[in-house]
């Protein structure tokens, strides 16, 4: 996982396929990154071609834990098989989804 920082903005590229396998390391990494204070995590997709639903099940739990902390979530250069997943799960509408 490569992380960077941009101000408030905290960025974060996977390096691999959000699956079931990597999910729970994943998510605990993520987790401890946004600790509790009111960050915008933008997770960058860009080569990832594969998200489960466990990896769906990241996406939503880091959503909620942000929103109670009065952050944001950002999903960006996602492919388009990706963007559609999100789409389908009504995803995009709770937070920003771009595709690459």
């Amino acid at each position: 996982m490569k992380t960077t920082r941009r101000d408030n903005r905290l960025v974060v590229a996977p390096q691999t396929d959000i699956v079931s396998s990597m999910a729970a390391s994943f998510r605990k990494e993520l987790l401890d990154l946004i600790g509790e204070g009111g960050i915008e995590l933008e997770i960058d997709l860009t080569g990832i071609r594969m998200i489960d639903s466990v990896g769906l099940g990241v996406f939503i739990a880091l959503y909620n834990t942000l929103e109670k902390q009065g952050g944001r979530l950002l999903v960006s250069h996602a492919a388009e098989n990706l963007y559609g997943l999100f789409k389908t799960m009504g995803l995009h509408r709770r937070f920003s989804v771009t595709i690459a």
